[in-house]
């Protein structure tokens, strides 16, 4: 992604925010028809405390240095999460290009021991892209028991989460609540988009999945962000039937993206069952 490109994706990411937000939730007086949604370019700008034609050319992707305060300014403006936030000050990063180091793509011995020893918890390593790095016996049962085991172990076939999720028929079955997993999906590789927005092999991903899936296409263009770090999945699933578990994502301390999701259930729970079929399958 180049500077400009870089600045367009900033631009667009604050556009979409400025739409969802009426005068009312800054302040401000409503006056006369609007003929698009959200508050005006200059609305934003008197929240902001900031120039309107400086927010202007912001938003319509010109290369414009931004400040630490500025950057500030424009997030308590726009009402934004953390996870907003966090995507905001991503993003402009991209207007100075830097390295970007790609995931080493190798899951360590220690790991794979780890993943190993979570006996009654399904677990995977994904990689920034959500491709799958390893999977322990129950990881591998509860998503894709159909793959070998063996799949993540091949770099140029490895199973990714997000392609499956959208383009499997038997993935989207196993989530009776899919377009809520759907939106998660997206929202959260368009934070890990902008924190590496000089990698083309996440932007090969994104054109890739835009292309092959209206619903991403959708998706993508609401500009969701959400880290999901935790939080409750239903699963409808071929051998155990319909359940709900609790997930975790735990980020590795390499800082390339790389993360280790776990899924576990209450004590007697539905799911708590599930999961003792799975063991006895792993057996």
């Amino acid at each position: 992604m180049n500077e400009a490109q870089a600045a367009g994706v900033f631009g667009t990411f604050l556009k979409s925010r400025r739409a969802r937000l009426q005068p009312s939730d800054v302040g401000l007086s409503s006056y006369g028809a609007r003929r698009v949604p959200g508050l005006r370019h200059e609305e934003l700008a008197m929240a902001a405390g900031i120039s309107p034609t400086y927010y202007t050319r912001l938003e319509q992707g010109y290369p414009v240095q931004v400040s630490v305060e500025m950057l500030t300014r424009l997030a308590r403006a726009l009402r934004l999460s953390e996870a907003e936030r966090q995507h905001l000050f991503d993003l402009s990063r991209t207007h100075h290009p830097g390295p970007s180091e790609q995931p080493a793509g190798d899951v360590r011995p220690g790991l794979r021991q780890l993943l190993d020893a979570l006996l009654g918890v399904p677990a995977v390593i994904m990689d920034r892209y959500t491709n799958i790095l390893a999977w322990n016996a129950m990881g591998h049962t509860l998503l894709v028991p159909r793959l070998p085991f063996a799949a993540p172990n091949d770099a140029a076939s490895r199973p990714n989460l997000t392609r499956l999720i959208f383009l499997d028929e038997p993935t989207r079955a196993l989530y009776p609540q899919w377009r809520q997993e759907a939106s998660r999906a997206v929202a959260s590789l368009r934070l890990a988009s902008g924190r590496f927005p000089e990698d083309d092999a996440m932007t090969a991903l994104i054109r890739s999945l835009e292309a092959q899936s209206p619903e991403f296409a959708e998706l993508w263009a609401g500009q969701a962000i959400e880290a999901c770090q935790t939080g409750e999945k239903t699963f409808s699933h071929p051998s155990a039937g319909a359940f709900t578990l609790n997930f975790e994502v735990l980020h590795l301390p390499d800082q390339q993206g790389e993360r280790l999701m776990t899924y576990t259930a209450a004590p007697g729970s539905r799911g708590a069952a599930a999961l003792k079929t799975f063991r006895i399958c792993e057996n």
